[in-house]
């Protein structure tokens, strides 16, 4: 089980919860888990988030290994200039 901290933003749309877990091994799994758990989440993701896997932002893909016991973070998508 990997715990997913959320944003605040998307907080709303799992009834309050700061962490939900799910059943991942990479990033492509622990997208498509959370939005089985919590369909509203389908929206912001489609929309564009990031996923920090102990301190690094995942930009290259869906397939990046989630290793067990990770930090995980969701977001809203960093963008640069």
């Amino acid at each position: 089980m990997v715990e997913v901290h959320l944003w605040s933003g998307l907080r709303s749309l799992t009834g309050g919860r700061e962490v939900v877990e799910v059943e991942a091994s990479n990033t492509g799994e622990l997208l498509r888990e959370l939005v089985c758990l919590h369909p509203q989440l389908q929206a912001p993701i489609d929309a564009g988030v990031s996923v920090a896997v102990n301190g690094r932002i995942i930009a290259a893909g869906l397939s990046e290994p989630i290793p067990e016991g990770a930090e995980v973070y969701l977001m809203q998508r960093l963008r640069g200039g």
